[in-house]
């Protein structure tokens, strides 16, 4: 038996394990679409249960479909580490499952090794972490009691279906998933390694990105309301044009957020005209609001002057402005302790690191505030993800596994 600090993970097994997961909801153009529940979703829940009893390790699932693997003893404070096998429509291979089976290979490598475990260690991979159910995080949100239940109850799914419906032959309901909560270990801590989804890591030639801080975001769905009048008749100087308020909107936004919160991030990423059509002045134009930032006070400074800039756009162009928050998450900083242990690891494995902040977020965000939880990124080629095109170097993933399986070891033993 090797010294337990000497163990590496096997990267053939961890590769071979992507790669098969990687061909189940594989579209045509080389994507991937494994959205929640859907019949991909459920081939692939089916894939990793057996895979996780194939390693040997204690399968469960609980009330939200969050899937578990347990190694080592059955009681105890407990060291967890995962991700997520869903995807977004037409997404990569890497996002969310190369989190999730880098957990199951270090889990595999304790087993082998034959590592006495003082901890029990759950290999974890969380319902619906893309949002494509109700609301963003489903599955951590019920693992740790953080559900809206208006929302779980009422939402309505990306294809248009209740919650109820996406969920029917799983042997889950509404109720199961609200009730999750209650079946929640006591943590002791989470990791979760993930590919960067950007380009700096890559960039900077590290392979290796210790996360410090976990960016908040505020999601919004609002709406400039005018007037609809004929394109050929309507003065300019007459018209109430939903689209000019928008684009207004959207120019002033981008270069108040870029001028006055440096680190700050907002996006208008979907628009809806209407009536939409090419010979009538919209009416109405609907649009998702999206900002970021990684610290609590210009998350809100953000929300209130892009308020107040919507308002006067309203005004100056003879609109209304409409709004209602979707979703919101606030920033997290990776404790002390979790950033001083992946450190130590990575200069005992010679491995070059940088303390890195997320704009994404990630089911360790939703943990952080019931355990002390933390990141490992690894690059991602080209700074591509949630696309086909999604990869990272196998060397660098390597790295990034041999730093969870590192730092697994010293948290449960």
């Amino acid at each position: 038996m090797q010294s337990a600090m000497d163990i590496r993970i096997d990267l053939s097994r961890l590769k071979q394990d992507i790669e098969d997961l990687g061909r189940i909801g594989r579209e045509e153009g080389g994507g991937i679409s494994r959205p929640s529940f859907s019949p991909a979703d459920r081939e692939a829940r089916e894939w990793f249960k057996d895979r996780l009893e194939a390693a040997g390790l204690v399968y469960r699932q609980d009330g939200a479909g969050n899937q578990f693997g347990r190694l080592g003893p059955g009681t105890g404070r407990v060291v967890m580490a995962g991700s997520h096998l869903d995807t977004v429509p037409n997404g990569g291979m890497f996002d969310g499952a190369a989190g999730v089976l880098a957990a199951l290979e270090c889990a595999r490598r304790l087993k082998e090794e034959k590592v006495p475990l003082a901890k029990p260690v759950d290999v974890v991979s969380f319902t619906d972490e893309e949002g494509n159910l109700v609301g963003d995080f489903l599955g951590s949100r019920a693992f740790v009691g953080l559900l809206n239940e208006a929302v779980v109850r009422e939402g309505r799914t990306a294809s248009g279906q209740t919650l109820a419906e996406a969920m029917a032959g799983t042997g889950l309901s509404v109720d199961s998933v609200l009730g999750a909560n209650r079946e929640k270990p006591d943590l002791a801590a989470y990791l979760e390694l993930h590919i960067e989804q950007g380009p700096l890591l890559e960039t900077e030639e590290v392979p290796i990105g210790i996360v410090e801080t976990i960016a908040g975001k505020h999601y919004f769905w609002c709406s400039f309301v005018g007037q609809a009048s004929h394109a050929g008749t309507t003065p300019m100087e007459l018209r109430q044009d939903a689209f000019i308020a928008l684009a207004d909107f959207a120019l002033r936004s981008t270069r108040h957020v870029a001028g006055e919160h440096y680190g700050s991030l907002v996006t208008f990423g979907k628009v809806a005209l209407h009536p939409g059509s090419f010979s009538v002045v919209p009416g109405r134009a609907d649009f998702s609001l999206d900002f970021r930032s990684p610290a609590s006070d210009a998350l809100a400074d953000v929300e209130r002057e892009l308020a107040d800039i919507a308002e006067d756009v309203a005004e100056i162009r003879g609109v209304r402005f409409a709004v209602k928050l979707i979703d919101a998450t606030e920033p997290v900083s990776v404790p002390k302790r979790i950033l001083t242990l992946l450190e130590e690891e990575c200069q005992r494995l010679d491995y070059r690191f940088l303390r890195v902040t997320s704009g994404a977020g990630h089911d360790a965000q939703i943990l952080a505030g019931v355990c002390d939880a933390g990141m490992i990124f690894v690059p991602s080629v080209d700074g591509l993800s949630h696309a086909p095109a999604e990869t990272t170097k196998w060397e660098d993933l390597e790295k990034g596994a041999n730093l969870l399986l590192g730092a697994l070891l010293r948290l449960a033993t």
